[in-house]
């Protein structure tokens, strides 16, 4: 089973939410840097995931803003 590229994204946002909560509670020093650890690994792998994943679209630079219309000339 493939995973997608938004569940390393989701997975890493959580494990370093996890980190700040173990720096508030004032766990161990070792628990907390283990974590960190493990959150850099994870942030490296979520990005090599994010930019090697297979994702496709239609839209362009063309398309620009889609939710409020932005003249293309600004100026």
């Amino acid at each position: 089973m493939k995973l997608s590229a938004i569940f390393y994204v989701v997975i890493t946002t959580l494990l370093l939410v996890v980190v700040t909560i173990m720096a508030a509670l004032d766990l161990s020093f070792g628990r907390v840097f283990f974590v960190v650890v493990l959150g850099q690994i994870m942030v490296v792998v979520t990005v090599f995931r994010v930019l090697k994943d297979a994702y496709k679209t239609n839209k362009t630079f063309e398309d620009f803003y889609e939710d409020a219309p932005v003249s293309k000339h600004l100026y």
